[in-house]
Formats: structure tokens, C-alpha cells, sequence
């Protein structure tokens, strides 16, 4: 795969603000007080793993990602450990009090068949917390789905990208209820203000395109971009203070029994 499917963590930074928000409300919603043990799937340079720490100071907290990229930001500092590594092949070496993910489980194909496995995984009272994009009927992703599937595309990205790659709540509710958990799962939708110009299209450079990107060429890329970023300023007019745009997420709070 080309360098340009490597993450970026400067991109994805660029609205860092906002890609936090929802971590932090994903954590207000987690009851467990005592967590000595936990993990955080799917952790990025580590920035909001830090904030695991200061939550629960007795814990031993092991940031985990697929990205070298990423990893290599990450500062380890005294119970806070970074490596990486493959999710779908992540087993803990000892049970679990909180197993986290922020904004990476849809980047996982089948993920909803790990989920049993992970809260097999919990302690006592353990919690799998989880937040994913619910965003993919917005016109971020069907124009981007389109224009994939037009002639001078298709041949390399029809079907790159899948059109329901996370459940909704209710979904979630029921698939970890099923397995014993009690589950407090709901869905935000965000209206995010982003300043200057083409914000969406600099957004998703950060996350969704990068794939699509990762099977261009730099010539066709650059064309690529430019037909994307005309149909999104169509999709998401700029206003006199910014440009809206609508993102909505789906929250997972899975408590295991005592």
C-alpha cells in the first residue's frame, strides 16, 4: 500500500477540539471507580489516553494502534504504555476493568464480532466503552461513495469504502445485552463550526479519504480532491462565521456483571 495510507497525526489533529468532545463525554458516562487495568483500542498519538490516567490514578493504562505513524507521537509516562498492534488479534494477558475505543472501530471490518470477545475480556464489573462515527448517510460519505463509483474512478475505488460499517444504538444494545452486559448505548449529533476554507474536505483528508487517497496516484489525487471539495462546498455552504457540519456518533457504555 502507498505511503499515503499512512496516517497522519498532524492532519488528523487539525480539529482536535472537536474529535476530543466526544471522548470525554464517552468517559462521564463509564461507572467504574476503581480501575487498575485498561486498555485503549484504537489509541492514536495517546493524547486522550493520558486522560485515563488522570480519571483513575491507579491504573496501568496500555495505549494500542495499528499506525506506527501514530505510536511513534505517543509519549509513554509512567503507567500510561504505547505499542502496536492489531486489534483484531489483540487477547489482554489479564482481565480487564475498562476497555476503550475512540472513533476506530469502523475502520475494522467485521468489528461487532470482536465485541463478545472483549467483554470476555472484563473483569467484575468491567466496562467495554466505545464510541463510532454514525455519519455515513451524510453527504461527507455518499458523495464520496459516488464519485468513487463514477467511470473515470471505479476501476480502483468502487467499493473502497462501505456504505454502514457501524451499527446504530439499538444494534449495539442488543448484540452486547445478548451477552450478558448491561448496555447504556445512545447517539449525539454534533454541529460542529469549522472555520476557513474547504473545513470539511480538510476534515476528512484527516480520516475517511485517506484510503481512497492511499489508491491514487499524485496527479489523480489532486483531481480527485478537486471534484470532491466542488461537491461538498455544494453540500456544506460556508456562512458569515464558519460552515456547518453535522457529524453524528453512536456511544457504548457496556458494564459485565459483578
Amino acid at each position: 500500500m502507498s505511503r499515503q495510507a499512512v496516517w497522519d497525526p498532524a492532519r488528523y489533529g487539525t480539529y482536535s477540539a472537536e474529535r476530543a468532545r466526544p471522548f470525554a463525554e464517552l468517559l462521564a458516562r463509564v461507572p467504574a471507580s476503581d480501575v487498575r487495568r485498561a486498555t485503549d483500542l484504537g489509541c492514536g498519538t495517546g493524547a486522550l489516553t493520558a486522560t485515563l490516567a488522570e480519571r483513575w490514578p491507579l491504573a496501568t493504562i496500555d495505549g494500542l494502534d495499528s499506525s506506527p505513524e501514530m505510536i511513534a507521537e505517543a509519549r509513554p509516562a509512567g503507567r500510561v504504555r504505547f505499542r502496536v498492534a492489531d486489534l483484531t488479534s489483540w487477547e489482554p494477558d489479564a482481565p480487564q476493568d475498562l476497555i476503550v475505543s475512540n472513533a476506530a472501530l469502523h475502520w475494522i471490518p467485521g468489528h461487532t464480532a470482536l465485541l463478545p470477545r472483549w467483554a470476555a475480556a472484563l473483569a467484575p464489573g468491567g466496562v467495554l466503552a466505545f464510541q463510532v462515527p454514525g455519519n455515513f448517510a451524510a453527504p461527507s460519505h455518499t458523495l464520496l461513495r459516488e464519485l468513487c463509483a463514477e467511470p473515470r474512478w471505479r476501476d480502483r475505488l468502487d467499493g473502497l469504502l462501505p456504505a454502514a460499517p457501524v451499527l446504530d444504538a439499538a444494534g449495539y444494545l442488543r448484540l452486547l445485552t445478548g451477552h450478558g452486559l448491561t448496555v447504556d448505548a445512545w447517539e449525539t449529533t454534533y454541529a460542529h463550526l469549522l472555520p476557513g476554507p474547504d473545513p470539511v474536505l480538510e476534515w476528512t483528508t484527516g480520516s475517511t479519504l485517506r484510503p481512497v487517497l492511499a489508491a491514487l496516484d499524485a496527479a489523480d489525487r489532486d483531481a480527485f480532491r478537486a471534484s470532491y471539495a466542488a461537491a461538498l462546498r455544494a453540500a456544506y455552504p460556508p456562512g458569515p462565521h464558519g460552515t456547518v457540519f453535522p457529524f453524528r456518533r453512536v456511544f457504548v457504555v457496556a458494564r459485565a456483571g459483578p
